[in-house]
């Protein structure tokens, strides 16, 4: 008998090919008639030219924009009270959040912070931000995050922590995907976002708390999008059918996991991102396969499972091995050393994972102290 869940994501995804170029049209319903918008990005998009379409189609629709384009990777508070103020001052009666994961958490975050009194102080946790917000449209840049279509937005508090806010108001309005704007991504960024996604398709689908069948579902959807284009869109940035497949798995991921959320993979990751600014899905691909070869015992029948559905031999094994393949073939960095960690670091870092109550109780085996410890030590 199947165990009573409930099931949330954003009402109006648009996946279309040039979609970014004709914004002011695609996003209008979701918008609700707003005027004003306050567009949060950061200065690689913009330097890039992705924004050129999108921007001159809203202008030519009448609406007036102003754009925040200081996001930076992990954002810290203090930028996201800046861009919040950035919108107060402006009028902004709708938000637009175009790029990777960062700028689309931070746009999640200000239209909270415009549409309600609440303070960001009080946001953070599981369903502690309440709302109201402003409309808010997600447009991702890259394939890997699925910011776009999750109720989470992480942000660096203090110098180095770094912790959630949780909650269905940070669902978006809409979510737009439009494959064009993923043409020629860099491939460390491809390579790190795209094993990014496949972390959260698996964790979602092992997930020991909230797992589900439509979570599921999503899941094996995504890891059979993406295992077979990440190597094609590595190695030729503009495969058009690749980029679009790793956009598509990125959003399935990302709507499975906000439903059954990450575990101890994310857990570990945190703190490379928090204390050493190493990118997310980088962060992410590095301490996987020790988290992977830790949760066998607890999750074999789950890891065998999605082997078997991308055409591997069916056993945790095969999993495990393909996706350090996978990292190996794509030129992921691999040891922590790598990244400027040493042993010396270890111990601060464990102590950050072993307090994150968010996580680890999502993680099919319990991890202790000295497990994180002896994981973190395999990579070194």
């Amino acid at each position: 008998m199947t165990a009573a869940f409930e099931f949330r994501t954003v009402p109006h995804i648009v996946f279309e090919t040039g979609a970014a170029s004709r914004l002011a049209d695609s996003a209008a319903p979701a918008l609700g008639g707003a005027r004003r918008v306050l567009l949060v990005t950061d200065a690689g998009v913009r330097k890039a030219g992705l924004l050129d379409a999108a921007l001159a189609g809203l202008e030519e629709a009448g609406l007036a924009v102003e754009i925040y384009e200081h996001v930076v990777a992990d954002p810290p508070e203090a930028m996201v009270l800046e861009a919040a103020e950035t919108g107060r001052a402006f009028g902004a009666e709708a938000v637009i959040g175009f790029g990777g994961g960062s700028p689309m958490d931070t746009a999640k975050v200000v239209a909270l912070l415009l549409g309600g009194d609440q303070p960001l102080s009080e946001m953070y946790g599981m369903n502690r931000a309440t709302g109201p917000r402003l409309p808010l449209v997600l447009i991702p840049t890259t394939a890997g995050t699925g910011s776009e279509v999750t109720s989470v937005a992480v942000l660096t508090t203090g110098e180095t922590s770094k912790r959630g806010i949780a909650s269905p108001a940070l669902y978006a309005d809409m979510a737009l995907l439009d494959p064009e704007l993923t043409y020629g991504l860099p491939k460390a960024t491809t390579a790190a976002t795209g094993i990014d996604a496949m972390v959260h398709a698996i964790e979602a689908f092992t997930g020991k708390r909230f797992k589900n069948p439509i979570s599921d579902a999503l899941a094996l959807a995504a890891m059979k999008k993406l295992h077979p284009a990440i190597r094609r869109a590595c190695a030729d940035g503009n495969d058009h059918e690749a980029r679009g497949d790793m956009l598509l798995g990125a959003m399935l991921a990302g709507q499975a996991f906000s439903n059954s959320p990450v575990g101890g993979v994310h857990a570990m990751a945190y703190p490379l991102g928090g204390i050493f600014h190493v990118p997310h899905g980088l962060s992410n691909s590095v301490v996987l396969p020790p988290v992977l070869r830790f949760n066998a015992p607890a999750a074999e029948d789950l890891y065998a499972e999605i082997a078997g559905h991308v055409g591997l031999k069916p056993n945790s094994t095969a999993l495990i091995d393909e996706m350090e393949a996978i990292a190996d073939d794509v030129g992921i960095e691999r040891r922590l050393s790598q990244l400027g960690i040493s042993h010396n670091d270890v111990p601060r870092m464990a102590e950050d994972v072993a307090a994150n109550d968010r996580l680890l109780p999502n993680n099919p085996r319990e991890m202790g102290y000295d497990d994180i410890v002896a994981m973190y030590e395999e990579i070194l």
